[in-house]
This record gives structure tokens, C-alpha cells and sequence, in this order.
């Protein structure tokens, strides 16, 4: 039985106990009234009185509290609890997390900057809170995971899913690992799922992880041999039969985390992030400058910016609640120039074809007191060019006006020719001519992370470090060479 159910229970129960008191309680001063000796007739007005007083009924409900903790929101949603009796696949993954108490905790470390987004997504739309922990299970809430079959983001989409729902992958930016993006395609395809399977939600999480196709055909195969068809009863791969389990299980652990010696720390249950729009290509460095936030802060809310840079993605960016005013504040003052570092687009520019340079182009907004010959020279472009992007046949702007900074300088491949030190042509080999850095890996590292962390091919960091395996430590030093 749900809690609101038995909520809503003892609450009609204590209803009907109250009216039955007040009854009593009457009948009996009426009864004592008629029989109280003269002595003690002064008080009986007094009686009377209390008598008469309005009840307080206990139907009379308090405003329920709003929780403060994420972590208790959730449990308030939770959905899929009922009926599950003593289930020995669950039992078996409660005990994995019980013995293992610190991947829950360090999953929800990291997702503290995107639970609180998650939850209030899943409410709009009255879908079980329990998939608030489906992140955990995916990728231990981990945007940048990455898994053996190119699975990506926080909610692991693979390449042709992600494009089906709308998350689109090129060069300079993945969908999948957008935060608001991805989660509006996990919770859609999830939905779809949920209206396929009749309203079940674990065979659409079943089909999550396996596909509809292989659930589907699960099920036509015990129809055929007369055999029940929920979850529990398919023949579904190994994977899969572990799945639900453990997201129920590790909704049971966070239902009560002492009694498996968890320590969940709070979550303040408020946005993390806010939505700020942008109209500009930007760096991410500059804009965690700009703002003072930490950069791989900025970075965890915005991974899907794969070079760091706003390009090819949404004209926004998610910055922590705190400091959203301020960015947004400084924003309006400054250069287009002051928030890129050509330093960080020379990899960005290394190779791109002519269908991404349409992406490349940049926008300034023309301000007070601007003229072509100082945009121009602020941008490094020449005016003739500037003229003819923007179709301009004199020289008279306007404030507010939108102008295209469009780079031409291309090969005759039709790329975009770029200065490229020599330095960095060394196929990933550590010379004296490139700059080596010791680093130290951290909780939740892989070898992916730390090379797209440093801009680098994960061949090379490989190459670098021929002793480290594909699973990496936390405290283990990388190698990591660049260029001076």
C-alpha cells in the first residue's frame, strides 16, 4: 500500500474516532447534567459552556511540509514499492549496495547538481520519482560515462537512440550528454515505453535497458507457451533480469540509507542551475571567469560543449543559481572578443570541413559608438569581408544591429586552414619540444574523462602511460604531455 493511500486511511479513521469522541463526551454531560447534586450547581454553567465550543475537527489537515532534502522529496514519489513481497533479486542487489556504500554516496555527490532538476521533471509529468536513481545506475551520475557499446551522458543513449530522440551529435557538441536535453529524451522515451507496455512500468525499464524488441519478443514466447508475462516471469538476457532489481533495490536503501549503512549527505531541495541564454560563440573558461565559477564546475553543467566552446549547441548555458544574475549581467557589457581564447579553438578549427564552418560563424551586436573599421579590427577580419557577409554596401551601422563574423581562410580541400605548431605534430609522442604534466587521478576518472579533459586522443594518453589499464585508480599518476 502507497503512503499517501495510508495516509488518506488513518487520516478518515482519526476523523471518525474524533466524531465518535465528541458524541460520547456530549451524551455524557447531557446524562451528568440532570443528575449533579444541587452543591454543585454553580458550575455546571461552566461545563456547559466548554460544551458548546466549536469543535476542532482532526479532518482538519495541517499543510503538509515541504521537504528540505531532495533525498526525502524523492521517497514522497516513490511509486514502484508496492507489492513486492520478498524477492531474492532484489534481496541480492540491496545487499551488493549495502556492502558497498560508497558508490551511492559519491553517485549522489555528483549528481547533487542535477537530482533536484531530474525530480521536479519527473513530477510535471506524475512519472515515478524511482527514476530519479535510474542516473545511478546508468552512469553513477556520471555526464561524461562512457560505455563499451559509444552509450553517453548521464541516461546512456547510444548513437542512433539519442538521434532518434532528437539529440544530435557532431564534432563540437553531443545531446547525449546535454543535461536538460538528454533528460527530456530519457523521460519521453520512457514514457513510450510505459504507454507500449501497458502501463508497466517494469517491463519499460526492462526495454530501457534491453530494447522493445527484445522485451516484446520475450513476451510473445510465454503467450505462445501459456506462461505469465510480467517482468518477473520473461526470459530476458542476464543484463537485464539484474536491471530492475537493482533500481528497486537501491530505491529501498534510499527509502532508509542507516539501515544499510549508507550516508546519504543532504541535497538542498531548490534549482542548482539556471537557464541563461546566450547569443554568441563563447569559451567556457572565459564565461567561468567572467562569472567566478569554477571552471569544471561550469564544465559538469554544460558537458555536452565537447571542446569546451559554445559551438553547434543550444544558445544557452546552465550556470549555478548563485551566480546566474551575475553572468547574465556581465554579459551585457562585454566584447564578443573578450569571452573567446583563439588558444583553446586552434583544436576546434584542426580539420573542420565546410559543413561545420557554417556552425563557426560568429554574431556581434553592434553598440554605441562602434564603426565597421574597429569591428573589424576587434574581430581580426577586413572590412571588404565584413561588408560582404553582412551585405552592406556602406559603412553606416546601427545600434543593436547583428553582424556575422564569418572566418574564409580555407584550404583548397575546402578546410579550414589553420596555424598548427610544429610541436604538436608528433603523433602523441613526448618530445622536448612538448610540455609534460603529471596528474592525479580522482574518484570517477576513466581514461576517457581524463583525455577529453586535457583535449588530448585517448590512443596517445595510452601511449603516454603503458603501464595503466583500462580501469584507473583514484590517487594513480598520468602522464599527460601538450604543447608549450
Amino acid at each position: 500500500m502507497s503512503s499517501p493511500i495510508r495516509k488518506a486511511i488513518n487520516s478518515d479513521a482519526l476523523t471518525r474516532l474524533a466524531q465518535a469522541i465528541a458524541v460520547a463526551v456530549s451524551a455524557t454531560l447531557a446524562g451528568c447534567s440532570s443528575h449533579v447534586p444541587q452543591t454543585e450547581a454553580t458550575h455546571t454553567p461552566n461545563i456547559a459552556a466548554r460544551a458548546k465550543q466549536k469543535p476542532v475537527w482532526l479532518s482538519e489537515k495541517p499543510t503538509p511540509q515541504i521537504p528540505q532534502d531532495v533525498w526525502e522529496r524523492m521517497r514522497q514519489g516513490f511509486q514502484l514499492q508496492d507489492n513486492l513481497g520478498v524477492n531474492p533479486r532484489i534481496e541480492q542487489q540491496r545487499l551488493w549496495f549495502a556492502s558497498n556504500p560508497s558508490f551511492l554516496e559519491n553517485a549522489g555527490e555528483r549528481g547533487s547538481l542535477y537530482i533536484h532538476y531530474i525530480v521536479e521533471r519527473l513530477e510535471e509529468r506524475n512519472m515515478p520519482l524511482e527514476l530519479a536513481l535510474l542516473p545511478v545506475i546508468e552512469s553513477a551520475y556520471n555526464p561524461m560515462a562512457y560505455s563499451r557499446a559509444d552509450a553517453v551522458g548521464l541516461w546512456q543513449f547510444i548513437p542512433s537512440t539519442g538521434r532518434y530522440f532528437n539529440l544530435r551529435q557532431t564534432r563540437f557538441y553531443d545531446g547525449r550528454r546535454d543535461i536538460t536535453a538528454s533528460t527530456t529524451a530519457a523521460m519521453d522515451y520512457l514514457t513510450r515505453l510505459h504507454d507500449m507496455f501497458n502501463g508497466d512500468w517494469l517491463l519499460a525499464l526492462a526495454a530501457y535497458n534491453a530494447g522493445e524488441g527484445t522485451v516484446s519478443r520475450a513476451i510473445e514466447r510465454n503467450e505462445r507457451l501459456g506462461l505469465p508475462t510480467d517482468y518477473w516471469n520473461l526470459p530476458l538476457p542476464a543484463e537485464t533480469q539484474a536491471y530492475v532489481p537493482k533500481l528497486l533495490a537501491l530505491s529501498q536503501v534510499v527509502l532508509a540509507p542507516e539501515a544499510y549503512g549508507v550516508n546519504l549527505n543532504p541535497i538542498a531541495n531548490e534549482p542548482y542551475f539556471q537557464v541563461v541564454e546566450i547569443n554568441q560563440r563563447m569559451d567556457l573558461s572565459k564565461v567561468a571567469a567572467v562569472a567566478n565559477i569554477d571552471e569544471d564546475e561550469l564544465f559538469q553543467l554544460n558537458p555536452a560543449f565537447k571542446q569546451r566552446t559554445t559551438i553547434d549547441g543550444p544558445q544557452h548555458l546552465l550556470v549555478p543559481t548563485s551566480k546566474a544574475q551575475l553572468l547574465t549581467a556581465s554579459l551585457s557589457t562585454m566584447r564578443p572578443e573578450e569571452l573567446i581564447s583563439q588558444r583553446s579553438f586552434k583544436p576546434v578549427f584542426e580539420g573542420a570541413d565546410e559543413s561545420e564552418i557554417a556552425n563557426l560563424k560568429r554574431a556581434y551586436r553592434v553598440k554605441r559608438g562602434d564603426n565597421l573599421g574597429t569591428i573589424a579590427k576587434a574581430n581580426k577580419v577586413d572590412i571588404k569581408d565584413l561588408q560582404r557577409w553582412n551585405k552592406l554596401t556602406g559603412k553606416d551601422l546601427k545600434v543593436g544591429q547583428t553582424l556575422v563574423m564569418q572566418d574564409t581562410t580555407k584550404r583548397k580541400s575546402g578546410r579550414v586552414n589553420t596555424v598548427v605548431a610544429a610541436n604538436s605534430k608528433t603523433n602523441g609522442r613526448v618530445t622536448n619540444k612538448t610540455q609534460q604534466t603529471q596528474y592525479k587521478v580522482k574518484q570517477g576518472d576513466s581514461l576517457y574523462m581524463v583525455a577529453k579533459r586535457f583535449n588530448v586522443e585517448m590512443q596517445h594518453l595510452k601511449r603516454w602511460n603503458p603501464r595503466v589499464g583500462q580501469a584507473l585508480k583514484p590517487g594513480q599518476m598520468l602522464t599527460v604531455a601538450s604543447p608549450n
